[in-house]
């Protein structure tokens, strides 16, 4: 697909360059990031209308999870202009896998707000009865962990994966404060993302009669 391409845009093109150069590819290459996604859409939907073949490329992942991707997937949407997906790694399927919690049922919400919204996001993970699923910076990785405890109690199982698909994959599974005490010690590094397992329900004595 990418030797196919008119254009290959890339999330950082030093990244993708390195891809592109050990497969012997010399196509054109185009910055498409959170930084300068609404400048360029218009121009990159004027060159789809123009019948070009655009690939997508993110430095990890898959386009359009918690990235650029879904703003240009949306709009080719809304010009009737064929998107075609490939399956690639995304990090958040193995960590709901690797933590043994219910997922016939889940929630993914990304990235939580970091400041407004994100006490009352935390209490909505707290009383979901579904496992939740969301992605944090190893910077703000320990402030969730607090909130998790606050909110969601002393004995709420979490798992925490890091780096999944990579050299230095990681997952460790406890409770907040279990997991707090191991991160203290051992400074966050890497793309974390936590899956926190659901609300337990409450058991009615009409239940278990």
């Amino acid at each position: 697909m990418l030797k196919e391409a008119d254009l290959i845009l890339a999330e950082d093109t030093r990244t993708t360059g390195i891809l592109l150069k050990h497969f012997q590819i010399e196509n054109k290459l185009m910055s498409y990031h959170l930084h300068n996604e609404h400048q360029v859409l218009q121009k990159i939907i004027s060159l789809l209308h123009e019948e070009k073949s655009i690939a997508l490329v993110t430095d990890a992942g898959t386009p359009g999870i918690s990235d650029p991707g879904f703003l240009l997937i949306r709009e080719c949407v809304r010009n009737q202009i064929p998107v075609e997906a490939l399956p690639g790694a995304t990090a958040f399927v193995p960590a709901l896998l690797k933590s043994g919690f219910p997922c016939d049922e889940f929630v993914y919400i990304g990235f939580l707000p970091q400041k407004k919204g994100r006490q009352t996001a935390i209490k909505q993970v707290a009383g979901d009865p579904r496992t939740t699923v969301m992605y944090e910076s190893p910077h703000r990785l320990i402030k969730l962990l607090e909130q998790l405890l606050e909110f969601c109690g002393a004995e709420r199982q979490i798992s925490v994966s890091r780096e999944l698909t990579k050299k230095f994959e990681e997952t460790l599974n406890g409770t907040a404060s279990e997991l707090l005490t191991h991160f203290k010690t051992h400074e966050p590094r890497g793309e974390f993302v936590v899956v926190v397992s659901g609300k337990a329900k409450q058991i009615t004595g009409d239940e278990t009669a």
